[in-house]
């Protein structure tokens, strides 16, 4: 069974088929820490599961805002005129909670807080706790481990 561990101490995601270890990537999770609760910008710990994925078939750098592609391709340029925005690039795991009262249910909802695995600009650091809550990828890195799941892939998030 393929399943996802990552690591806020470490900033990796491992990807196993069992007790096997498949590929590793560098990430990077909330600058705010671990932590469940509501607007808390913190990135939750715990069982979770991909609820959805979202971007099959865009290219590489393609702008997603409100989970919908914005017709957008990254880039410089873009980058100058938005500085304000939180880019989400490429592809999107949506995270949703296993454990009532922990990371499911009420205030503390991962899927509700709109917690992703998702791409990033290639000049946002990986291995560095940067992020408002989700998961940040490398794109590259993020395509190639979206072609290895699926919805249900378990996910375990922890310190």
């Amino acid at each position: 069974m393929v399943q996802i561990t990552i690591s806020i101490t470490d900033q990796v995601l491992k990807l196993f088929d069992g007790e096997q270890l498949v590929v590793q990537y560098p990430v990077s999770t909330a600058l705010n820490g671990p932590g469940e609760t509501q607007n808390s910008g913190c990135t939750p710990r715990g069982k979770h599961y991909i609820r959805a994925m979202i971007g099959e078939g865009l290219q590489e750098n393609s702008v997603l805002f409100g989970r919908r592609f914005t017709g957008e391709i990254y880039n410089a340029d873009l980058a100058q005129q938005h500085p304000e925005r939180d880019w989400i690039l490429s592809r999107v795991l949506w995270l949703c909670g296993q454990e009532i009262g922990k990371n499911r249910l009420g205030n503390v909802d991962t899927m509700q807080r709109y917690i992703y695995i998702h791409g990033t600009p290639d000049t946002e650091p990986m291995g560095v706790a940067k992020s408002h809550g989700c998961v940040r990828m490398r794109n590259s890195d993020l395509m190639n481990l979206y072609d290895r799941v699926t919805p249900g892939t378990p996910v375990l998030i922890e310190e």
